[in-house]
This record gives structure tokens, C-alpha cells and sequence, in this order.
């Protein structure tokens, strides 16, 4: 019976390009700008309190000022159709100055006697006068308790405007806290996966663990980082969504 000859350099050449790869792999997520003094706390922020976010988004929103506009002038129209009436009441008066020609007659029992002059003299007269017209007597009710109407429903469309800034301000503010606690999760599980790689690595190299238990635990770091850089993304997403609908910078 022929003794069996196994071909080793095959086996070795496969195990020397897998652990090149994963070499290589588990390199690159260390170069992702990350490195052993890596912590949360540098994503961590002073978030302002939800009052505050909600009253800057309402001074910077854009159709919200545009209703607060419509009101000032819809309030303006009812003042001037408050005050419409006075326009049938006036004070009028005139001068005149120049030369006149004056002419008087004197009766007598016995004779008349007329008599003409030229003179110059300053005249003036001034008078009050009021107009009642009965359409707008009757209509007048009618118009302001319109305009007051008017006033009420643009009130109302503000405040429905107000109403739907605030669900998304808070809706936006509790998806910030939420990110930021799911990145502080990924970051931590990062930081330990990180620790175990490199124990894994050492490991390794030392010839303690086999090269299919070294690269499955380079494979799972590789997924956690993934996770983490997601989870990253998110935050930062939600950040500057938040931080476009209030003006607010959060650092």
C-alpha cells in the first residue's frame, strides 16, 4: 500500500490570500477615522429644551409669518370700514379776494336811487355738511361683522399652522434623542468588537486560534462597524433636519 502524500503549498497559498484579505479589510475599517481613544461622547449634544425649538421654528417659519401678515391687514380693513362713515361727514369752506362791484339801491317815498361801487376786500365763509346715504347705512353691518369674520378664520389657519409646526418639531426632536442613543449603543458595541478583534488578531499570530475562527471574528467587526456607520448617518440626519426647521445650531 502507497503511503498518502497530502500537497500542503496549495493549503497554504488559500490561507495566506484569505488572511490577506481580511488583513486587509479589517485594516481599512481601522483607517475610517477611528482609533483606540474613539468615544460617543464626541456626538453627544446640548439639545435645547422642546419650548425653545418650537418658538424659534414659529419665528422662522415662513408661511406662519405670512398668516400673522394676512391678519394685520385684514385687521386694518375692518378699522377703515369702522371708520367709512365719516366720509359723509365734512367741514367745507372757501376765500376770496379781489376787486368787487358793489350795487345798492335806495328807495325813497319820493324817489329810488341806485348806486355802484368798486371795491377790493377779502371774503371767506366756512359750513358743516353730513350725507346720509341709505345703501350704506344698511350695508355697513354687514361689512364690518364680514371683516371680523375674515379676521377669525385667518386667526384660525394661524393657529392650525402653529399646530402643525409644533407635531413636527417634536416629531423631529424625538427622533434626534432617539439616533443619538441607538449611535451611543453602536459605538459601545463598536468599541468592544474593535478590542476583540485585535485580541483575535493576536491571537492569531501567536498560533492560539484557527485562521476560519480569526476570520469569522474580523467578518462580525466588519458588520458592526457597518451598523455603527449607519447609525452614525442617522444621527447626523436627524440633527440637520431638526436644526433646518427650528434655525437652532445644536453642537
Amino acid at each position: 500500500m502507497k503511503p498518502l502524500h497530502i500537497h500542503t503549498k496549495p493549503l497554504k497559498i488559500v490561507i495566506a490570500v484569505l488572511f490577506g484579505v481580511f488583513a486587509m479589510q479589517y485594516a481599512t475599517a481601522q483607517d475610517n477615522g477611528f482609533d483606540d481613544d474613539f468615544s460617543f461622547y464626541d456626538y453627544r449634544l446640548l439639545i435645547p429644551k422642546l419650548d425653545i425649538l418650537v418658538d424659534s421654528a414659529w419665528a422662522k417659519h415662513g408661511l406662519l409669518q405670512y398668516r400673522k401678515s394676512t391678519i394685520d391687514v385684514k385687521k386694518a380693513n375692518l378699522k377703515s370700514k369702522k371708520r367709512y362713515w365719516t366720509r359723509n361727514f365734512g367741514v367745507q369752506g372757501d376765500s376770496r379776494y379781489g376787486t368787487f362791484a358793489n350795487f345798492s339801491e335806495s328807495v325813497t317815498s319820493t324817489s329810488t336811487v341806485n348806486l355802484a361801487s368798486n371795491t377790493t376786500q377779502f371774503n371767506y365763509g366756512f359750513g358743516v355738511f353730513l350725507k346720509l346715504p341709505v345703501f350704506d347705512i344698511y350695508n355697513r353691518k354687514s361689512e364690518i361683522k364680514q371683516a371680523k369674520a375674515e379676521i377669525e378664520q385667518a386667526r384660525g389657519y394661524m393657529e392650525f399652522q402653529k399646530y402643525e409646526i409644533r407635531e413636527e418639531v417634536i416629531k423631529l426632536y424625538e427622533n434626534l434623542i432617539l439616533k443619538q442613543t441607538v449611535l451611543e449603543l453602536k459605538a459601545k458595541n463598536f468599541g468592544n468588537a474593535k478590542v476583540s478583534a485585535k485580541m483575535a488578531e493576536k491571537e492569531y499570530k501567536n498560533g492560539s486560534i484557527p485562521i476560519f475562527e480569526y476570520v469569522r471574528l474580523t467578518d462580525i467587526t466588519a458588520r458592526i462597524e457597518t451598523e455603527y456607520q449607519t447609525a452614525k448617518s442617522e444621527f447626523i440626519l436627524a440633527k440637520k433636519l431638526l436644526e433646518n426647521l427650528t434655525g437652532v445650531k445644536i453642537n
